[in-house]
């Protein structure tokens, strides 16, 4: 399955992606840098009812988030920074995939042996400087 969207229509998309996968709870986020991921992660959250402020856990490598009144649990991991698969183990970000919770994860692929099977792989391009195109692939 895939989807285009631009900045304005990302609330739908996100919705859209929900309505994809009502019951899966790890997805993992691909795209370059500046391709949307982090944007559309709060997008997700928001669309899901998380009235937090939302930030990049680029330095804190794991950023939770609740919404409310549902108190669901929902793990922002991001592993640009991590070296490694010992790096991510040494993060508790493992923990994070086993709980229960939703995760969504930014650079998975320095997590890829780890990843539960059922994770969603999410796959996003930039079109042009409005537009982005999102392709979904289960594993």
């Amino acid at each position: 399955m895939e989807i285009h969207f631009t900045l304005a229509e990302i609330k739908e998309a996100a919705e859209k992606c929900w309505q994809l996968f009502p019951t899966e709870k790890v997805f993992a986020f691909h795209g370059e840098m500046g391709a949307g991921k982090t944007t559309f992660i709060q997008a997700l959250c928001a669309a899901k009812g998380v009235q937090d402020t939302m930030s990049s856990p680029t330095f804190s490598i794991i950023n939770e988030y609740q919404n409310e009144p549902a108190k669901n649990v929902f793990f922002h991991i991001d592993l640009y920074r991590l070296k490694d698969t010992a790096e991510v183990l040494q993060a508790g970000v493992e923990d994070c995939f086993y709980s229960g919770a939703f995760c969504f994860v930014e650079w998975p692929e320095k997590a890829a042996t780890l990843l539960p099977k059922g994770t969603v792989h999410c796959y996003l391009t930039v079109l042009n400087s409005q537009t982005r195109h999102l392709l979904f692939a289960k594993k």
